[in-house]
């Protein structure tokens, strides 16, 4: 099944041993989580901005996610379906990519709950969808 994990997962996944962490590593080993040039672009700004990750560790989880995630391009939607653009470009990600679910902490996202096939959900809420298909 293919997932796309917004940069906000990832970056937590990252900065701490949560549950973010622990969804990232059970997303790897069971779906193929799909990234873009934009996600990678905001983990990067993420980790080395706000969280003052050192550049050379923040290269290596770039690589990282190119090596073991699915690196895609999509097509731009032309509506705003939320107030903030990066929102818009997350949801073509998984449009052009059929995915079935986009996992986020973005309030933006997490209202809308579903954008035409593709379900939007917690990472809390992914974690129990996942553990319960054991």
């Amino acid at each position: 099944m293919k997932i796309v994990l917004d940069s906000n997962i990832i970056v937590a996944a990252y900065a701490g041993r949560g549950l973010c962490n622990s969804l990232f590593e059970l997303c790897l080993d069971r779906y193929s989580i799909i990234i873009s040039g934009h996600i990678l672009t905001e983990v990067y700004k993420t980790l080395h901005n706000k969280l003052k990750m050192p550049r050379k560790n923040v290269q290596i989880i770039i690589d990282y996610l190119k090596e073991f995630c699915i690196l895609s391009t999509y097509k731009k939607i032309t509506e705003n379906i939320c107030r903030d653009k990066n929102v818009n470009d997350i949801i073509a990600l998984a449009i052009s990519n059929k995915v079935k679910y986009l996992i986020s902490g973005d309030k933006d996202l997490l209202v809308l709950k579903k954008y035409k096939n593709i379900k939007i959900i917690s990472p809390r809420d992914f974690w129990l969808i996942a553990k319960s298909n054991n």
